[in-house]
């Protein structure tokens, strides 16, 4: 996996665009810290700046400490807030032997080039019984056929795309380095790795207009939210 060189130059800007839709990172925390609940011994895959794992911490008591991300700057303003952070991508970090309850992938997946190989990583790092937590939007999804659209017309600004995308959108030189997965092509994934016992949650079920107007509950299911989580457990 090549590390896409602009995950450094826009570390700040990735911060900048929750920050600027706080209703949507309320909401996606909401649905996170769902997954989460009663969860001991977390790694983090793909920590990114982590912004997510401060709020938990902060707000919600869950002590994310370890996190994996193969951006230097995203690493380094995670460090900032507390991880420890290792820099490799998913597919090459062998975890140095270590066992985990719980390892999540949140919002990192669509810039992962072999899920497969990475979610295969994390199935032998995790203890019996332990769970994973795939997050991320689906390609089917409001915001993934959005995303798509304008990737394939490298601009927010286009015609096919005026009045049909949020106020703050996600910055378009992240959008270009992202490859969605649809959900069903994830759960396949996962079932073909071994694990077992899939429970799914999801928010951001407005067009992604309005999805910064309120905060959502995450509520059951992966048919209607633009932000989905696919949780599942290793069972040998």
């Amino acid at each position: 996996m090549t590390i896409p060189k602009s995950f450094d130059q826009y570390a700040e800007k990735y911060d900048l665009w929750f920050l600027e839709n706080p209703n949507v990172l309320r909401s996606e925390v909401k649905l996170v810290a769902k997954t989460l609940e009663g969860c001991q011994n977390i790694f983090s895959v793909g920590c990114g700046s982590g912004l997510f794992e401060s709020i938990l911490r902060q707000e919600y008591g869950i002590d994310i400490e370890n996190g994996l991300e193969p951006s230097e700057d995203m690493a380094n303003i995670a460090r900032k807030r507390g991880l420890n952070v290792t820099i490799s991508t998913a597919e090459n970090f062998a975890y140095a032997g270590k066992k985990y309850d719980t390892i999540i992938y949140n919002g990192c997946p669509g810039y992962i080039t072999n899920l497969e190989t990475a979610l295969t990583q994390s199935f032998h790092a995790l203890n019996p019984g332990g769970k994973i937590i795939v997050i991320d939007i689906p390609k089917e999804s409001g915001y993934g056929l959005l995303y798509n659209l304008a990737k394939a017309v490298q601009s927010w600004d286009h015609p096919l795309l005026k009045e049909v995308y949020p106020r703050h959108p996600y910055p378009i030189e992240l959008v270009e380095q992202a490859n969605w997965r649809t959900t069903q092509e994830k759960i396949e994934t996962m079932k073909k790795i071994g694990f077992t016992d899939f429970e799914f949650f999801q928010t951001l079920t407005t067009h992604p207009i309005y999805s910064d107007n309120t905060v959502e509950e995450p509520i059951e299911g992966f048919d209607k939210g633009d932000y989905v989580a696919i949780c599942a457990y290793k069972h040998s």
